[in-house]
């Protein structure tokens, strides 16, 4: 018997997510809910911040796992779990199966990064690799749930998860009262259904936002009646799923208000401002949140907002590639593309240009012969670093002066 038949294929009420509660109480950790004083006032909106990425698994999904868990018969239990997952949700089923005794299998694709499957075999997971995509994984996983007897526990499409989910809201809530809307990411969309349906039960009048990453559009479009493209590298690979749940879908027709659509820059900030505001690390879909605020500053404005930072399992290089590139956007960060003559103390003239502007060069890059201009010519790019845009501007503006062709390369 699938976990799923707990509850039945398309209930999901707030009686069930408070059941929930009691049953997890004291084994995931009641995450605190902060007023954000500057990034109301950067947004224009009241925001209260769900710090969901300090859980023990750095994740809510520790929330529905473990609840799905705990509704298993004996049998289930003793035969073990099944999942298909290369992120949060294979930490906390394994986490909260390995502490229950309960054996959990999870099945990864062979090109799942090495430290994902280290995360998930360190609290207790056996990981499987099959396969080149999740699709392949999935699959597989499917058949094992058959061939071994095990018991498949669904990422988000299972009431027993999504009830479990909802969970984060009764706390969020409970804390913060007065919020008037939330604004929650959607993957395959066991949050937000689990979330939303504590909001419209607590206030029919509390807004239900959902937001997903523009490159993986999958419930946006899926209620809309749409077909669009789902693909690519997005920093949201925790919401990035091409095919939404079919019961999450029913409960998010019910519940949520609007479905909003954020670019890959718009989450870059949102990670960059969390981990510089909040002194937090939050990964691509725990920012997504944020995210849509900051894209659509006119659409929330004045308004009480509840954020759920739903994780904080980032890639430390790619945290730090995010931030560099922030600073590039904001100005503080720049190459600049000067055109020389090569000839002996060029360069050394430019240099001087950026002391008396006191902005510290940290990289220079030569280039004479893959170019365009005459043998005698030179392009260098130069990385430097200034206090903010404008003394970049007049460092410029100087060069352009005394003759130099500058040109910024700038990021999409």
């Amino acid at each position: 018997m699938n976990a799923t038949q707990t509850l039945g294929t398309a209930a999901l009420g707030l009686a069930d997510i408070e059941a929930a509660a009691r049953r997890i109480a004291g084994s995931v950790i009641h995450t605190p809910t902060h007023l954000s004083r500057t990034l109301s006032e950067i947004t224009g909106a009241e925001i209260w911040l769900k710090f969901e990425n300090q859980q023990f698994t750095a994740a809510y999904k520790e929330r529905g796992a473990l609840n799905a868990l705990l509704l298993l018969s004996q049998e289930q239990r003793d035969r073990g779990v099944i999942a298909a997952s290369a992120g949060n949700h294979a930490q906390g089923l394994s986490y909260h199966g390995t502490r229950l005794g309960v054996p959990v299998t999870i099945v990864m694709p062979k090109t799942t990064p090495t430290v994902k499957i280290m995360q998930t075999e360190s609290v207790g997971g056996q990981v499987v690799l099959e396969g080149e995509t999740f699709d392949d994984a999935y699959a597989h996983a499917r058949r094992l749930e058959r061939e071994r007897g095990l018991t498949f526990v669904h990422p988000f499409d299972d009431p027993n998860v999504a009830a479990g989910q909802g969970t984060v809201a009764l706390e969020m809530f409970a804390d913060a009262p007065g919020i008037e809307t939330i604004v929650t990411p959607i993957g395959g969309g066991g949050l937000i259904s689990g979330m939303g349906t504590v909001a419209k039960a607590r206030d029919p009048q509390v807004e239900v936002v959902g937001v997903q990453a523009a490159l993986y559009p999958s419930m946006y479009a899926r209620i809309r009646g749409e077909t669009l493209p789902c693909g690519g590298d997005t920093l949201a690979e925790g919401i990035a799923v091409k095919e939404p749940g079919a019961f999450t879908s029913r409960i998010i027709e019910r519940v949520v208000d609007e479905i909003l659509l954020v670019s890959e820059s718009d989450l870059e900030q949102a990670v960059a401002l969390l981990l510089q505001i909040e002194k937090t690390v939050v990964e691509g879909a725990g920012a997504a949140g944020l995210a849509a605020v900051l894209a659509h500053p006119q659409r929330f404005a004045g308004r009480r907002l509840g954020l759920v930072l739903c994780g904080g399992n980032i890639d430390t290089r790619l945290l730090t590639n995010v931030l560099l590139r922030d600073l590039a956007r904001s100005g503080r960060l720049t190459r600049l593309r000067i055109t020389l003559q090569d000839r002996p103390g060029a360069l050394m003239k430019v240099m001087r240009e950026f002391e008396v502007h006191n902005v510290n060069i940290l990289e220079i890059y030569h280039q004479r012969i893959f170019t365009t201009l005459p043998a005698k010519g030179l392009v260098t790019d130069i990385e430097c670093e200034a206090r903010d845009r404008s003394q970049i501007e007049r460092l410029v503006a100087a060069l352009q002066v005394r003759g130099y062709t500058v040109n910024r390369v700038e990021l999409n």
